[in-house]
């Protein structure tokens, strides 16, 4: 019964994050634009804030659809969970839907339709105000999450539940910043691409073709400085937590089967060999990981040996594969940004047609690296929902069935294809209309 709760939910989950990722880093983007405007009075700035805030709205839209059936599942799916932790992740989920919802849904109508009732300034304050909104959203999910992962300020009653002794703490949980910064600066990956994308698609097609030089030019400049940031320092700090906290899932993460003397290998490319416990056809780099690690060369990093076998990550091979399919897609990115943005410095960016092709194919890679970055968490994290104190099987409702399970599934599967043809068709038909350009206020 299990299998198909967990397929369940990963799959309305994965989803679903489809539509936030885009709207977090593209909240900040559109606050550049309108401030870029009122900087210069440059109508092509404020058009180019509708235009994206029309994608904004969409995106926002799919994402409140496809978010309240996966709330639904706390209680349907996984009632002994909600049960027993509801009084502390369920402050968390209860500020996002009471605070930053409201916040960011309520703003959002106000820049959609009210610029002329506004007027310029205010009509960037409620562009701020939908960015603060999308970003706190994404702080109390993440919150919630982080404490799934690293468990802080609680106790445990006789009767099993969960309760806060320290609400403050949910807050400073040390998991906390470095997850939300990296998860922030994924967003911007994704939006950046998207937008510079688009971007090359005009310039490509000889189309709205001052947008797309001044889409190109942000999503490049975003794109390099939230690529790198990503590695370093989020990506870092992020990945220290794991190894102080999870060590067994890092070790998993790594490829690490057995703890080596001397320093640890990093593992570019190899295949998880589970049935002898070590990596095949691997090309590696000397002791580079512990450097990494610790800043020593000669750090002992600790393999999946050193754990009982109850300890270890549920799907070793599927956590190897995700993390370094995030790491690599990472690495590509920041590649082809800093390229980009070094181009852009010296005004050849626009002509240089093979990297703008480059760029406008590489639409979906981020969210793909995304998905593969939160199923290296999730994945991490198994056997347990709640680290070292709750393991999956003591999560699930007991009295849901496996067949209700799976037809609710392929419910879900059927509506979600629907639903996702339906968005790619209202995103197209906004792009090839291209930027409104006539002047709404003067």
């Amino acid at each position: 019964m299990i299998l198909y709760n967990r397929l369940q939910f990963a799959f309305t989950i994965t989803f679903h994050y489809l539509f936030p990722q885009l709207t977090m880093g593209l909240s900040l983007m559109i606050v550049y634009f309108k401030w870029k405007f009122l900087q210069t009075q440059n109508e092509d700035y404020n058009h180019a804030s509708k235009f994206w805030m029309k994608i904004f709205a969409l995106n926002f839209t799919m994402g409140v659809v496809t978010g309240i059936p996966m709330e639904f599942q706390f209680g349907t799916n996984w009632a002994k969970f909600s049960e027993l932790t509801g009084g502390i992740i369920g402050q968390t989920l209860a500020m996002e839907g009471m605070f930053s919802f409201f916040l960011e849904s309520s703003f959002l109508g106000m820049f959609l339709f009210g610029e002329k009732l506004l007027g310029h300034k205010l009509h960037f304050l409620s562009g701020l105000m939908v960015f603060i909104g999308s970003w706190a959203s994404g702080f109390l999910i993440i919150a919630t999450h982080s404490w799934m992962q690293h468990p802080v300020g609680y106790e445990i009653l006789e009767n099993g539940k969960f309760v806060l002794n320290n609400f403050s703490s949910l807050f400073s949980n040390p998991w906390l910043w470095p997850s939300y910064l990296h998860n922030q600066a994924a967003s911007l990956v994704t939006s950046s691409f998207f937008v510079a994308s688009i971007g090359a698609f005009y310039l490509l097609s000889d189309r709205h073709s001052k947008f797309g030089k001044i889409f190109v030019k942000s999503g490049v400049i975003f794109g390099a400085i939230s690529s790198v940031m990503l590695a370093f320092p989020t990506g870092d700090l992020a990945a220290k937590n794991v190894v102080k906290y999870q060590p067994a899932a890092f070790a998993g993460m790594e490829g690490i089967f057995k703890t080596e003397k001397g320093g640890s290998e990093i593992i570019l490319i190899g295949q998880p060999d589970m049935e002898n416990k070590k990596l095949d056809n691997k090309i590696a780099v000397p002791n580079v990981l512990s450097f990494l690690t610790y800043q020593r060369w000669d750090a002992e990093i600790k393999g999946l040996n050193e754990f009982d076998q109850s300890l270890h990550p549920t799907n070793v091979p599927g956590l190897y594969y995700s993390y370094h399919i995030m790491v690599g897609l990472g690495t590509i990115f920041i590649g082809i940004m800093v390229l980009g943005a070094l181009l852009l410095w010296r005004n050849k960016l626009y002509q240089t047609k093979w990297l703008l092709w480059i760029i406008m194919f590489m639409i979906p890679f981020p969210y793909i690296a995304n998905t593969a970055g939160w199923y290296t968490a999730e994945l991490g994290r198994q056997p347990w929902l709640v680290y070292n104190l709750m393991r999956m099987v003591d999560g699930v409702s007991p009295t849901v069935s496996s067949g209700n399970t799976l037809f609710t599934f392929l419910g879900f599967v059927g509506l979600y294809i629907l639903l996702g043809l339906l968005f790619l068709m209202l995103v197209l038909k906004i792009i090839r209309k291209g930027p409104e350009t006539t002047v709404a206020l003067t």
